[in-house]
This record gives C-alpha cells, structure tokens and sequence, in this order.
C-alpha cells in the first residue's frame, strides 16, 4: 500500500509572531511579511512539486498562505477546522511576558508541558491537541495514498505532528524549529506518520535577497 506524502507547512507572518502574543483560535492576519513569504513559497511549491490536495485551518493566517499556494498551482482550498492551533484559553491575546506576569502557576505548566495541563477559560491540553491533530491527518491522509497533499496549519500543529513521526513524548523539550513557511515533509501509512525533512526554508532565501534590495 502506497503511503501519502505530507507537505506540513506552517502559515506566514503574523504581528502577533512579531510581538510573541498567543494567537491560538483568534483570528489574526498574515501582516506584509507574510504575506511576502506566502507568494514565495507559492512559486517554490510550483516550480518543483506535484501536489493533489491542499487542505487548511479555517484560521485565516492559514487559510491566505494555503490559498497563495492553490492559486500558483492552480488548485482550490479545503478547509479543515482540525488543523486548527491549540486552543489557549486565557493566554489567547497575551504576550509570554504578560502570561509569566499574569498567570504564573498556569505559565509553570505551560513551560513544563504538562501533558493534562489544561489552559484557564477553555484551553485544550496537550493530550487533548495531540488526539485532534492525529485523527485530522489520519482522516485526510488515507484520501490520499499514493499521492502528496499540502496541509497548511500551525506551530503548535506542526510540533505535534514531528513528535508523532519521531515517537517523542509530549513532554520532551523541542530542538526543532517551527518558522514560518517552513516546509515539512512526513509520509503517512495506517501505521503512523514518519519524518522525511524538516524545516525547509530555502524560499525564503530569495525573500532575503529581495528585501535587502529595498
């Protein structure tokens, strides 16, 4: 059986990454930036992979980077309100530094990565995000065998989906980057997810360049 090929990508930009305030379920624009990195990784994706589907959070930093690709490739978006980020409860709209002020016994295990931890006002726990993303890509993936999707989501997401196909507990302490853009690539069998590449960012070399020309 022929496994499917994930394009895991995290979304462009935002203010809100600039000023390191949780966004979780709040609906924040790509800012230029990103907006910049979207159409470069657009043009990357199109000159040099063969892509079937395109999926993304309903979240629309997600939402305009997965469409920047479709319209390169000239496919269309499927929305999937499963790849949504964690959901962070009262630390939605927070800066870290105002989380570690504000909230300082959630902030704890938030740095530890409690496992049931759960985020004051309707946050998910980690346990919680874990169970939702794997069942999501399980989902969309077995569509797909044979073929390679796009599936345009977040850091949270993305991180969940490394620790899956490297076997990593939840609570282990992350060495992998999670940029914006980055292109990250997983096969996918009934079996589980395995890692092929992380953290692609060449696209955005070009970005450099040309911004350095302004």
């Amino acid at each position: 059986m022929e496994p499917t090929r994930i394009l895991a990508i995290r979304h462009g930009e935002t203010a809100w990454n600039v000023d390191t305030r949780l966004q979780g379920h709040l609906d924040i624009p790509l800012n230029e930036v990103g907006l910049r990195q979207a159409q470069h990784l657009a043009q990357a994706l199109a000159h040099r992979e063969t892509i079937d589907a395109i999926y993304a959070s309903d979240l629309s930093r997600a939402h305009t980077t997965a469409q920047a690709i479709a319209q390169a490739l000239g496919l269309t978006v499927k929305i999937h309100p499963g790849l949504r980020e964690r959901h962070f409860g009262a630390f939605q709209g927070r800066t870290y530094a105002e989380i570690e002020a504000e909230l300082p016994e959630h902030a704890w295990h938030w740095r530890k990565r409690t496992p049931d931890w759960t985020p004051p006002e309707g946050g998910e726990s980690l346990i919680t995000l874990r169970e939702r993303i794997v069942a999501t890509v399980d989902e969309l993936a077995a569509q797909h065998r044979g073929q390679q999707v796009v599936m345009v989501a977040h850091g949270g997401v993305l991180d969940i989906l490394y620790r899956a196909a490297t076997h990593l507990e939840l609570q282990a302490p992350r060495t992998w980057q999670l940029t914006n853009t980055s292109v990250n690539r997983l096969l996918w069998t009934p079996q589980g997810l395995s890692l092929v590449g992380w953290g692609d960012t060449t696209h955005l070399d070009t970005l450099a360049k040309d911004e350095s020309s302004l």
